[in-house]
């Protein structure tokens, strides 16, 4: 069983931990309102907003060393809705993994609603997890931890450059439910 730390207890926090606590794990939750937390999982998950990132990266970067350090993130230009906030070149995990160079940091749920998650269902299908990162075996604990449950799939996406395409399809997803054109209970699944 994985030890998890989740930062956030929104929507998405409270969605991924109902995940993580599906397939037996220990779940301790982070918020803006905890005083001096201890990071006790060795599997991180950042379910902040992209401006939080770096403060958090700041703050805890010690505690992160040797952990796996998941970024659901999507930087999304929330003034206009017309792109993400990073290089065309980068992506917010990459930015992650160099503010966090004694972690394995990896891309993960971002593709996925919180309805989903909560629910285990798009459509007929499983909400699917894709994941990507430079480290096999962050990836790997990620899969496993994700999937104990039997409510969400899971897949390596890919290296970590593949986070820039992840946050594209992240993007892609949260422009359609904006705009009214699928619902925030839709998704992405992917049929193996």
């Amino acid at each position: 069983m994985a030890n998890v730390t989740i930062f956030g207890t929104g929507n998405m926090g409270s969605a991924i931990a109902s995940v993580f606590e599906s397939g037996g794990h220990a779940v301790q939750s982070i918020d803006t309102e905890t005083v001096n937390p201890v990071v006790e999982g060795d599997l991180v998950v950042l379910a902040v907003p992209y401006a939080a990132l770096q403060p958090i990266a700041e703050r805890f970067g010690d505690q992160f060393v040797g952990k796996v350090v998941v970024d659901i993130t999507n930087p999304v230009d929330f003034a206009t809705f017309d792109g993400l906030t990073v290089s065309a070149d980068s992506s917010a995990t990459a930015e992650l993994a160099a503010a966090l160079p004694g972690a394995s940091v990896v891309k993960g749920f971002n593709t996925t609603f919180a309805a989903t998650l909560a629910t285990g269902a798009v459509g007929d299908a499983k909400p699917t997890v894709l994941v990507a990162g430079d480290d096999e075996r962050a990836k790997a604990a990620l899969i496993e931890a994700v999937t104990a449950g039997g409510t969400v799939d899971a897949i390596d996406a890919g290296s970590l450059k593949r986070a820039r395409e992840l946050e594209a399809l992240g993007f892609l997803q949260i422009g359609l439910a904006a705009s009214e054109r699928i619902s925030w209970a839709a998704g992405f699944a992917l049929a193996r």
